[in-house]
């Protein structure tokens, strides 16, 4: 039986550890808002928190898109949530920020 030979990249061929490393990128980022939001105050919110937090979509849409690539369900389910997070947490630090700059 002969080989067909391999032609160019595949998404198939990157291993599973790969494919998570950016989800920790992002996982971190999220931490890091939320500790710099947890510094100034759980009340007071965080706008560069927020800022670093939904940097962390970044990270989770490249992941989603190879879930996506590579055609498994809990690569990108994991990724989409990802996603999720990261603009939740920016937001809500950023929206609590922003209000208390006013009031």
């Amino acid at each position: 039986m002969a080989r067909r030979a391999k032609s160019g990249y595949s998404p198939r061929d990157m291993s599973n550890a790969n494919a998570k490393t950016p989800l920790l990128i992002s996982l971190a980022l999220v931490g890091i808002g939320l500790v710099l939001g947890l510094v100034g105050g759980i009340t007071s919110g965080s706008i560069p928190g927020g800022i670093i937090a939904g940097l962390g979509v970044i990270p989770a849409a490249w992941a989603a898109w190879s879930g996506m690539q590579q055609e498994t369900q809990t690569g990108l389910a994991g990724a989409i949530l990802m996603v999720m997070v990261s603009l939740g947490v920016g937001g809500l630090l950023i929206v609590v920020g922003v209000i208390n700059l006013f009031f």
